[in-house]
């Protein structure tokens, strides 16, 4: 185990996922050489995941998710070519596709169908914990990679981002408090995402993106994560100075995809400037 896969992760719900986790990234390193995974990456292949973010008016990451540890089934027969063309016809700027297979029922499959797909720019969502994971993510057709500052300390953060950097990678990287915020903004040229949803509870409240935006520089792209199902939802974040929404269940559960996205977007709003900070 290499030293990006040790870590201490607390709570209920990430010390039942991180487990399988590094079993499942067990399997398949038995089954697939680094060297392979290397020689099948190349960068600038994807279109920029920040770039699509910063695009005028507020930005939405729509999400492919089968399952959730906390909800239970979503979409359990999802057609994840079907989904994402639905997202990019509907005026989504990116995609976000669930590959942890455990808990949330996806695969790296469903990256490769999703970058065969679309050519919205992906995010690999997952707990990425060791480089390896990272390669995945670049070779399978990501343009972003999610780093979790909960489940990493400092060095990781720094190794892990600065190599999906060099793999022409984008980092979103997830925080949940302001000390994690803190931790994230010293990742020069990470994109901040704030995680509604408390990783050790699975509770979630809109008021964590609204209270830590005020702490995210201007010139930081920020992304509001979970718990947002409703356009009104979406103007209040755009109104604190949020880029972009990553949605997922409230999408997933409609039956009509396009009108799903219209219903939570439109009219789009314009997103306010977040003061400077020193």
């Amino acid at each position: 185990m290499s030293d990006e896969s040790s870590q201490a992760a607390g709570g209920t719900y990430l010390d039942r996922i991180v487990p399988d986790v590094l079993r499942r990234l067990a399997e398949r390193r038995s089954r697939v050489p680094l060297a392979v995974l290397q020689a099948d990456v190349n960068p600038g292949s994807r279109p920029s995941f920040a770039a699509a973010l910063e695009a005028p008016g507020i930005s939405l990451i729509a999400e492919v998710k089968r399952h959730s540890p906390s909800k239970g089934p979503i979409r359990p027969n999802l057609d994840v070519r079907q989904v994402a063309t639905a997202y990019e016809r509907a005026g989504a700027r990116a995609i976000s596709v669930l590959t942890e297979q455990d808990h949330f029922r996806g695969s790296l499959a469903d990256l490769l169908t999703a970058a065969q797909s679309t050519s919205l720019p992906l995010l690999r969502k997952d707990f990425v914990i060791d480089h390896y994971q990272v390669y995945e993510a670049a070779a399978f057709g990501a343009s972003a990679v999610l780093l979790i500052a909960r489940l990493l300390d400092d060095g990781q953060l720094d190794r892990l981002s600065g190599l999906a950097f060099d793999l022409g990678l984008d980092v979103l990287l997830e925080v949940h408090d302001s000390e994690e915020l803190q931790r994230a903004l010293a990742i020069s040229g990470a994109i901040v995402g704030v995680n509604n949803r408390d990783l050790s509870t699975f509770e979630v409240s809109l008021q964590t993106t609204v209270e830590l935006a005020a702490l995210v520089p201007s010139g930081r792209v920020l992304v509001g994560e979970s718990g947002i199902g409703r356009h009104d939802e979406v103007e209040r974040l755009a109104a604190h100075g949020v880029d972009a929404v990553l949605v997922g269940e409230t999408l997933l559960r409609s039956p009509d995809l396009d009108e799903a996205v219209r219903a939570l977007l439109e009219p789009v709003p314009l997103v306010a400037t977040r003061p400077p900070r020193d």
